[in-house]
C-alpha cells in the first residue's frame, strides 16, 4: 500500500470490477451511514456575495457548548491538521499509533522530528519536552475511547502542546477533551464533521482552543476558507434534532450485529471492541490482501490496515453499514469460510 493511503477509493474499486459505484458495499469508508435531513433548495442560494460565516460560528459554538471566540474553521480535518502543524512551528511530535496517517505526513512536511508511541503497548512511555503531542480519541483504526485523565498529567509535567481528534466522538456518548481546557492552555481539539454528519464531500472542520490561541491562528488565516454551500450545508444538518438521537441508536445496533458477525469467523483471530463506527481486525489465516481479493466478488470493499504504524499484513477495519451491508457480509463470509484452509 502507499505509504499514506486510506479507505474510500470506492471510485477505483468500481472501475476494477467494471461496475457503478452504487454496486458497492464500501466497509472500508468509515462516513456514517445515517444521513441528516437536509430541507434546502441550493438552487436558491445567494452566491453573488462573499461568504459570511456569523451564523456558522454560533451554530456550531452551541453544538459543541462552547463560545464562538473558542474555534476556527478549516475546508475539512486534514486543512486543519496541516495549519496547526505550521502555525505551532515546533521542533518534535510524539504521535500515539496507530493514528490517522495524515499526521505522519504534515510532521514529515514540516520538518519535525516524530516519535511513534505504540499506544497497544506502553502509551505513558516518557516523552520528550516541549513537544508537539497527537491523540486520536476514539482511536483510528481500533475505535477504542481512552480516559485521558492519567495522560494530560504526564504531558502537562513535560510541557507539551497537546491535539486531540475527536473525530470520531459524536459516534459515542463519551465526555469531550473541551472540559480540559480551562487547566491547559496549550491544548487543541479537532472536530471533523464529514465524519458523523455523512458528508465527505462537504469540507468542515473546526479547531476548539482558548481564546488566545484561536486569535493566535486567526491572523494568518485567508478571510474566505469554506463556500457557502458547505456552511449551510451543515447548518441545516445541525438543526435535524432527531439525527444523532436516532444515528447513535442504527449504529449502537449494527455495531452488535457487525461484532457478532466477526467473532463467528474462523479466519479472524481478533477483533477489537470499538466505540466508533468501525471495526479493527486481526486475522488469522489470510492477509488483508488476500481477504480483500476473496471479497471482490460480493462488490464488498474493506480497508487493508497494513500501512498504520505497528499493524502490518494480518489486519483489516471494517465499517459499520446498514443491514444489507451486513447481510452481504454475511454471505460473503460464509462462502470463504468453505474455502479459507
Amino acid at each position: 500500500m502507499k505509504t499514506y493511503e486510506h479507505g474510500g477509493n470506492i471510485n477505483s474499486f468500481a472501475k476494477k470490477l467494471n461496475c457503478k459505484t452504487e454496486d458497492i458495499i464500501d466497509l472500508s469508508s468509515n462516513i456514517n451511514f445515517i444521513k441528516p435531513k437536509i430541507d434546502i433548495n441550493f438552487n436558491t442560494l445567494e452566491i453573488s456575495s462573499y461568504p459570511e460565516y456569523n451564523k456558522l460560528f454560533k451554530t456550531l459554538a452551541r453544538n459543541y457548548k462552547i463560545k464562538n471566540t473558542n474555534l476556527e474553521l478549516f475546508n475539512g480535518g486534514s486543512s486543519a491538521i496541516f495549519t496547526l502543524f505550521r502555525h505551532l512551528s515546533l521542533k518534535k511530535c510524539i504521535i500515539y499509533s496507530p493514528a490517522y496517517l495524515e499526521y505522519k505526513k504534515a510532521a514529515n512536511i514540516y520538518n519535525y522530528k516524530t516519535t511513534l508511541i505504540n499506544r497497544f503497548e506502553n502509551r505513558y512511555k516518557d516523552i520528550p519536552r516541549n513537544s508537539l503531542v497527537i491523540f486520536v480519541n476514539p482511536s483510528t483504526p481500533d475505535g477504542k475511547y481512552y480516559d485521558l485523565k492519567k495522560l494530560f498529567k504526564i504531558w502537562k509535567e513535560k510541557n507539551t502542546t497537546v491535539l486531540i481528534d475527536e473525530s470520531f466522538l459524536d459516534f459515542t456518548k463519551k465526555s469531550s477533551a473541551i472540559k480540559y481546557l480551562k487547566k491547559y492552555k496549550k491544548l487543541y481539539i479537532l472536530k471533523s464533521l464529514t465524519k458523523f454528519y455523512s458528508s465527505a464531500g462537504i469540507r468542515l472542520g473546526i479547531i476548539i482552543s482558548n481564546n488566545k490561541n484561536i486569535n493566535l491562528i486567526q491572523k494568518n488565516e485567508p478571510m474566505w476558507k469554506i463556500s457557502q454551500f458547505d456552511s449551510k450545508y451543515i447548518q441545516e444538518a445541525l438543526k435535524d434534532k432527531k439525527f444523532k438521537k436516532k444515528s447513535l441508536s442504527k449504529n449502537d445496533k449494527n455495531r452488535k450485529k457487525l461484532f457478532k458477525l466477526l467473532k463467528k469467523q474462523s479466519f479472524i483471530r481478533k477483533v477489537y471492541r470499538s466505540k466508533a463506527n468501525y471495526f479493527l481486525v486481526k486475522l488469522k489465516s489470510l492477509t488483508a490482501k488476500e481477504l480483500q481479493d476473496r471479497l471482490l466478488k460480493y462488490k464488498v470493499l474493506i480497508r487493508d490496515c497494513s500501512n498504520f504504524d505497528f499493524l502490518n499484513n494480518s489486519y483489516v477495519r471494517i465499517a459499520v453499514k446498514n443491514k444489507k451491508s451486513i447481510t452481504k457480509l454475511k454471505l460473503a463470509f460464509k462462502e470463504i469460510e468453505k474455502n479459507v484452509y
